[in-house]
Formats: structure tokens, sequence, C-alpha cells
């Protein structure tokens, strides 16, 4: 089978689903939640950061409508926080927390599939060029040679 082609079949759960859709690749997220080892395709990747995005925006929402994540200026110009943004930093910091330990291993064996070491994932914790060197990392298509980190 051709890296490039949807599976059709049964999957290891090692073996990175290539052509996966959004459901696969969430299902996958979860059931793999604390698994570095392995590899992960791109589209395991990328469905699962539009549902982060998603997810964040819904909270953003929520908290504005319960009054507002920002609230009125004061007379200085100086902005105050407005009652809802408890309830988004609640859900932000609860989705967070439920995410950061099978984020972290998503992209670890994202960075697998590309033949690289998923400890270069920890490279994002440097300012303003670490996320943007992991960026270019896992936007590498799959390298054959990745297939040393499957089990």
């Amino acid at each position: 089978m051709s890296i490039n082609e949807p599976v059709t079949g049964a999957v290891s759960q090692s073996a990175p689903y290539y052509g996966a859709s959004l459901g696969i690749a969430f299902s996958r997220f979860w059931r793999k939640y604390a698994t570095f080892s392995g590899r992960a395709s791109r589209s395991e990747y990328w469905w699962w950061f539009l549902i982060g995005i998603i997810a964040a925006a819904l909270f953003y929402i929520i908290g504005t409508l319960a009054g507002g994540v920002y609230g009125p200026p004061t007379a200085s110009g100086a902005s105050t926080l407005g009652p809802g943004y408890g309830i988004y930093l609640t859900l932000s910091l609860l989705w967070g927390l439920a995410v950061l330990v099978p984020g972290l291993a998503l992209s670890w064996r994202r960075l697998h599939d590309t033949n690289h070491s998923g400890a270069l994932s920890l490279l994002a914790l440097i300012p303003i060029v670490g996320p943007i060197i992991v960026l270019v990392f896992v936007l590498l298509p799959p390298n054959p040679q990745g297939v040393r980190f499957d089990r």
C-alpha cells in the first residue's frame, strides 16, 4: 500500500492511518492517549489540530455569551475582564489539561512518521522560532524510514 492511498482495511494502532477521516482521527487520538511509539499520519495530526481550533473558538463564544470575555474599558482606556472570562478560562483550562498528554503524544508520533525523533516536539518550548521549527517538521511528507519507530 502506498503512503498516499487511503486505507481500506484494518490498521494497526502503531501504524499511521493515511487518509484518515475526522472521526477516525478523533477516535485514534483518544485511543492512543499516552502512546509515544508508532507513527501518525498528516491527516490524523491536522484533523486533530482543526478540532483544537474549533474547541478554542467554542469556548470563546460560550464565554462571550456568558457575559463577555472582555469588559468595558476603564476611563484610562485599559481593558477589563468581563464576567464570561471565568467561564472561558475554566473551559479552556480543563480542555488544555485533558488534551495535553495525548496532544504531545500525537505530535511525537507525527515526527516519527517523518523519520525524526519525537523529542524534537520539545523545540516548541523555545520562544518564537521553536514552534516554527516544529511546524516545518510536521508539515514534511511521510518518510518510509520512519517505520523504525513502529513496534
